[in-house]
């Protein structure tokens, strides 16, 4: 073991011998997944700017030069089909000081109609450990009983906000994380009621 590497010259030395290879080529000279030299780049490699291109644009998702940014972010300012300012928002409704934007589009605010729906539900169990601290205590003295008396809480579901005006409807649903996110989705959409009187 004197040479650290006894492949290092890379050549080959057993089997048949045999004769010395090239690369895989195409017919037309063309290395396999190489453009041929001189020849225009193919798809999926970097092509050549257009005569008419002075300079080379920003690339996707970055504002061009002149276009406004938003302070903090290196992102161009979008101007919605409302040009108001955003009031409230739940999930995907955004309700603006003029107008209600959704994913399907644009509504006026006057005249919106607006519901809620509670669509979550709150179960009340005991945990896992309660039931093991009470089997546990429960060999050595009846105290440990008092463990089953342990409550877990847990609220699962969705609220459901609907919003209809001139003739389009849009609904979105909010996670429920706990038994008081009705209340501050109903104060939320009471709010957004008021504007739309």
């Amino acid at each position: 073991m004197s040479d650290p590497n006894p492949y290092a010259d890379d050549s080959y030395k057993w089997g048949p011998p045999q004769p010395p290879g090239n690369p895989p080529t195409m017919p037309d000279g063309q290395g396999y997944g190489y453009p041929a030299p001189g020849a225009a780049p193919a798809y999926g490699y970097p092509q050549p700017l257009p005569d008419s291109a002075a300079q080379p644009g920003p690339g996707y998702g970055y504002p061009g030069p002149g276009q406004p940014t938003q302070p903090g972010f290196n992102l161009p300012v979008q101007h919605g089909g409302t040009g108001g300012v955003p009031m409230l928002s739940f999930g995907d409704i955004t309700v603006m000081n003029d107008g209600i934007v959704t994913p399907s589009g644009t509504m006026p605010l006057k005249g919106a109609v607006w519901t809620a729906t509670d669509m979550s539900r709150t179960e009340e169990k005991i945990p896992t450990v309660g039931i093991v601290l009470a089997i546990v205590f429960a060999l050595f003295c009846l105290i440990g009983l008092l463990f089953l008396l342990m409550k877990e809480k847990r609220t699962t579901g969705f609220i459901q906000v609907t919003v209809t005006s001139a003739g389009r409807h849009h609904s979105t649903m909010i996670p429920a994380t706990g038994p008081e996110t009705f209340q501050m989705v109903m104060s939320q959409v009471n709010t957004a009621r008021s504007m739309s009187a």
